[in-house]
């Protein structure tokens, strides 16, 4: 499946910014996506997943109860909706999939869009 990725950009804190995720190839509703993002000099870290059918959510400690993951089946995409968004969560935000089953785990997605960059000013 390929993916691709939009809606970052500069934003001040305590802003709201929505990413989404559009996916071509295969059967969307087939792949848990997942959200991952990358801060200068920083490993890639895991933000938020969505399993297939929508239903199953997780969230990294860092960013529950300010972001909310959804996807549309019908139209093969992925959303990140970041509220309250904070200086440090400044970074490249990925998008991945993975078949079927849920993974917090960066190297169980074989498939990752090209990245969109968030800013958040202070």
């Amino acid at each position: 499946v390929q993916l691709q990725a939009c809606g970052g950009g500069l934003v001040q804190a305590g802003g709201s910014l929505r990413l989404s995720c559009a996916a071509s190839g295969r059967t969307f509703s087939n792949y848990v996506m997942g959200w991952f993002r990358q801060a200068p000099n920083k490993e890639r870290d895991f933000v938020a997943l969505i399993s297939t059918t929508g239903v199953t959510t997780y969230y990294s400690d860092s960013v529950k109860g300010r972001f909310a993951i959804s996807r549309d089946n019908a139209k093969n995409t992925v959303y990140l909706q970041m509220n309250s968004l904070r200086p440090e969560d400044t970074a490249v935000y990925y998008c991945a999939a993975r078949p079927l089953f849920t993974s917090q785990n960066q190297y169980d997605y074989n498939n990752w869009g090209q990245g969109t960059q968030v800013t958040v000013s202070s």
